[in-house]
């Protein structure tokens, strides 16, 4: 009887991969390897990585280093990079790091089991060639799971925007749009098989169908997905602050399956960082947005980017990010020392910032916003939110789920509830997450 092969599969970075990760997964699981939870005891490593800060390639590096002592110890076992990092050094990770096998970009997922198959033969391969077309979208699987309450689907990939400080462009490629057609029919199998919500993944939702003829616009998309019966909760991200519209903050108001969250990250408070970045808009124009938000859905939980130590960047625009953070008062904000990327406009500024700089704003920052979150939670306190119960707690005999402004609920409950939607007393507001009680 021939053993089962095992898959180590690790993510790294953002939504989209992690969406990635189960594309991978479902591809290696048609050439027969099976997914593990130690990487000791598999024949394939995976690292689905990302190059947005240089903090993350940095740990990319350092765990392949790790992986050397596994590879010496296990001579057989099959060592890949796919991702930005991969897109972004292609042949270069297999002369730089001889224990690895396999490099694949993020324009070639379908062609992993081929490379895997090469693999097993002793060869060392990379592919990271851009699909700059139309065909990129149609040559991912279909996600057969039949488990889980939540599921990602890709709307679309890659990024025109060019702010000077990041590399999407450059390893994602230019906008795609998937077939509205494609997409709903996705999601219908999805219900089909139990999911009650989809999060839409794009790096830019807003230009979804823009730049395909007669296709329908995100707004629309959204409309269509919320009458696909079984769903019964859409969340979508990344929406660019500078093209965000008014149409769009209308569905919070209109679509009562969408979602009361919204990811949309200003990076800075300062107009003069921005223009530097190249965002588009300036902080008036972003906290109008936010304003218009808050008018069409008060209870809109908002969560946001924040990029520290821009070159240029002075204490008094500073100043400005954290005045922003406090006017937008943000459930929770994603926070990063900015690191050069190649090919970026940014990557050749004069970085006037000295690192002690960056690192004593990135505390001030994050102190203030631990305050904020802490005090956004104690505010649910009392209150009865709707939670979509998606499985087993880490806390010993609970249950988690999330409410629809995307905050974590853990609770007392029963595994039947699981995929259902329930009425919780919130009785707890902790700094990472809410406590609360069945309704009876």
């Amino acid at each position: 009887m021939t053993r089962e092969k095992l898959l180590y599969l690790e993510t790294f970075g953002c939504q989209m991969n992690v969406s990635d990760s189960e594309k991978i997964a479902a591809l290696l699981k048609g050439v027969g390897y099976q997914p593990t939870q130690d990487p000791s005891q598999a024949d394939l490593v995976i690292l689905n990585t990302c190059s947005v800060r240089a903090k993350a390639e940095e740990k990319v590096y350092n765990h392949l280093v790790q992986y050397k002592g596994l590879k010496r110890k296990k001579p057989g076992i099959i060592l890949g990079v796919g991702g930005c990092v991969a897109q972004q050094e292609g042949e270069r990770l297999l002369a730089n790091v001889p224990h690895l096998d396999i490099v694949f970009g993020t324009h070639n997922l379908h062609l992993l089991p081929e490379l895997v198959r090469a693999a097993e033969k002793g060869e060392r391969l990379a592919e990271v060639g851009f699909i700059d077309n139309e065909t990129r979208l149609d040559l991912f699987p279909v996600d057969e799971r039949t488990d889980g309450v939540s599921r990602f689907v890709t709307v679309m990939q890659g990024c025109e925007n060019f702010c000077s400080y990041c590399i999407v462009p450059y390893v994602r490629g230019r906008e795609i749009s998937r077939r509205s057609a494609d997409i709903l029919g996705e999601v219908r199998g999805m219900a089909g098989k139990g999911v009650k919500e989809v999060t839409l993944l794009g790096q830019n939702v807003n230009s979804y169908g823009l730049k395909s003829s007669g296709e329908m616009s995100f707004i629309a998309l959204l409309r269509e997905v919320s009458l696909i019966p079984g769903i019964e909760r859409i969340r979508f991200t990344t929406s660019h602050p500078k093209d965000f519209s008014q149409p769009l903050i209308d569905c919070f108001a209109e679509i009562p399956k969408l979602c009361r969250h919204i990811h949309l990250p200003a990076q800075s408070g300062s107009n003069a960082v921005l223009a530097a970045m190249n965002r588009g808009y300036t902080r008036e124009e972003y906290l109008g947005s936010i304003a218009r938000l808050k008018a069409a859905c008060p209870s809109i939980q908002i969560t946001g980017d924040i990029i520290v130590g821009f070159p240029g960047e002075t204490e008094e625009d500073f100043q400005a990010t954290l005045s922003l953070m406090e006017e937008v008062r943000y459930t929770d904000v994603f926070s990063f020392i900015y690191s050069k990327r190649p090919e970026t406009k940014a990557a050749g500024y004069a970085d006037e910032v000295g690192q002690d700089e960056k690192q004593g704003r990135l505390s001030r920052l994050l102190d203030l916003q631990r305050r904020i979150t802490l005090e956004t939670n104690k505010s649910f306190v009392g209150t009865v939110q709707q939670v979509l119960i998606e499985g087993e707690s880490r806390r010993g005999g609970q249950f988690y789920g999330r409410t629809s402004g995307n905050r974590v609920v853990n609770l007392a409950a029963d595994v039947s509830l699981v995929g259902s939607i329930v009425n919780v007393m919130i009785t707890r507001g902790d700094q990472n997450s809410l406590q609360g009680e069945l309704c009876r």
